[in-house]
């Protein structure tokens, strides 16, 4: 079993073995400089744009979710507690392509809204979902499950001891979460906030399709159509970097904690019913994520 370990990180460490022998090769000095003075600083700019929302959305509805999910009961949860594990079938650029049509000018929710409104072409405003912001969204969409079920798993497994001790020593349900649950759920989170962010960094089908200028489309661009193999080297060096700092940044904030389940075995979370109102809300939350 040895070899083959060996064989499979020779095939992973491939393409960054790739990047670096391109970078020892030099040159590449003109189309850099080139890309520096033109497009570069939107590569930048569009990147991180697109990072710190696909961080912040998934976050947000992975964690509120994954709550719902593991420390509630209400109609439907069974069902939304696999049911929101869905969207990673769905490549992002195909989302993408599917709600173009769905909300460009010509498309069945802009020709509604004339029709029922009475409006023409130049009287009202709608987003583009060909911008930044809409592909954040896609990622956003189709990425959340990395940190609903790590998040998930996190809330079963380290939570359920610790929210005994808050109830016992009066903590409500919400500073429960806030003040036990969630710090413990972090390394959790964290890691599925960077695994969205890897898909994030990495894809180009859907960020080329919006027309959106990103590190991806840069490499892609500098590789096949100024035929320079250090530039694309240089920029995916980079975007390597990125995410190197990403990581160390997240390493760092932990710190010499330790996040562990001391308790000796996996206990699940007693959920707490919801109704009435409190359910629809937590129904509508997890048909929306």
């Amino acid at each position: 079993m040895a070899w083959l370990a060996l064989l499979i990180a020779a095939l992973v460490a491939v393409p960054i073995l790739s990047v670096g022998a391109n970078l020892l090769r030099g040159g590449g000095g003109d189309t850099w400089r080139h890309l520096a003075d033109t497009v570069l600083p939107s590569y930048i700019g569009n990147t991180l744009i697109l990072c710190v929302a696909v961080a912040c959305g998934a976050i947000l509805i992975g964690v509120a979710t994954a709550w719902l999910v593991s420390a509630h009961t209400f109609p439907g949860c069974a069902i939304f507690e696999w049911a929101l594990v869905l969207p990673l079938a769905v490549p992002a650029y195909v989302m993408a392509y599917t709600y173009t049509d769905l909300l460009q000018f010509v498309g069945p929710v802009q020709t509604w809204l004339r029709e029922a409104m009475g409006w023409q072409g130049g009287q009202y405003w709608f987003p583009d979902v060909r911008s930044v912001g809409g592909a954040a969204l896609m990622f956003v969409c189709v990425l959340y499950p990395y940190v609903y079920l790590l998040a998930r798993a996190a809330f079963l497994e380290r939570a359920s001891g610790i929210l005994e001790v808050g109830s016992s020593l009066g903590l409500g349900p919400w500073r429960s979460f806030w003040r036990l649950s969630l710090p413990l759920a972090r390394p959790a989170i964290a890691t599925g906030a960077a695994l969205a962010l890897m898909e994030t960094l990495a894809d180009y089908g859907t960020v080329s399709y919006f027309g959106v200028p990103t590190f991806t489309t840069g490499i892609y661009r500098a590789w096949f159509a100024l035929g320079d193999r250090v530039a694309a080297a240089q920029l995916a060096a980079a975007l390597l970097g990125c995410v190197a700092l990403v990581l160390f940044v997240e390493h760092a904030s932990r710190g010499r904690a330790r996040f562990n389940n001391t308790s000796g075995r996996k206990r699940a979370l007693s959920g707490r019913r919801l109704r009435g109102g409190a359910a629809l809300a937590a129904c509508l939350t997890c048909l929306l994520g």
